[in-house]
């Protein structure tokens, strides 16, 4: 069900909503069926937040990943080890890694991964940014932690090269994550035990 300019406002909710990931008819139908119903203080503040996330969140210069600021609360944690960089294709990569507690370096978000098919080359990933990173000669690892796609790989790949010239040790999530497996999606133990058995890149 698409919303229509000129249709009834509960159709163009319902059309609204199903613009969610995983939202059909029958979900959007529930959704809004709650709101008008039981929590339309709940609706009121669900449209006031996102639209000022929508207005607010950006990306951070220094790692791609979501932010209101210029950099994120994790680049400006003085705690956070910044030799240790952690390339991820999303913010949900970012924040599976940050609820498992088991990296305490800096990311670099990709926000995709290599896809000529979809017509995702390196310049579509903020590559430029990365190198200027790798240049400035305060990483020492560059832990690659795309997901075990053929894209993910290849992308895996390109990311391996990329580094070589900066003489930066280069490490691949190992086992515990499955082929084809998205990382926001593993559970704590499985994203642990792939970042203390991540291997070297030869």
């Amino acid at each position: 069900m698409k919303p229509s300019g000129s249709g009834d406002l509960l159709v163009r909710l319902l059309g609204a909503l199903q613009v969610l990931p995983g939202v059909g008819q029958r979900s959007a139908q529930r959704m809004a069926l709650h709101l008008l119903q039981r929590d339309r203080q709940g609706g009121k503040l669900l449209a006031e937040v996102m639209l000022e996330a929508i207005e607010r969140v950006g990306h951070c210069q220094q790692c791609r990943n979501l932010t209101t600021d210029e950099q994120c609360v994790i680049c400006r944690n003085p705690e956070r080890d910044d030799s240790l960089v952690c390339v991820v294709e999303s913010p949900a990569d970012v924040m599976a890694l940050e609820q498992a507690g088991v990296f305490s370096g800096s990311y670099f978000v990709l926000l995709g991964r290599l896809s000529p098919l979809d017509g995702i080359g390196p310049d579509d990933l903020g590559l430029e940014l990365l190198i200027e990173r790798l240049a400035g000669g305060a990483i020492r690892e560059l832990i690659i932690a795309t997901n075990t796609s053929v894209e993910g790989e290849a992308t895996a790949h390109y990311l391996q090269e990329l580094a070589q010239p900066y003489q930066i040790k280069v490490s691949r999530l190992a086992q515990g994550v499955p082929l084809g497996g998205e990382l926001e999606y593993l559970d704590r133990s499985t994203l642990a035990l792939s970042f203390n058995n991540r291997a070297e890149i030869h």
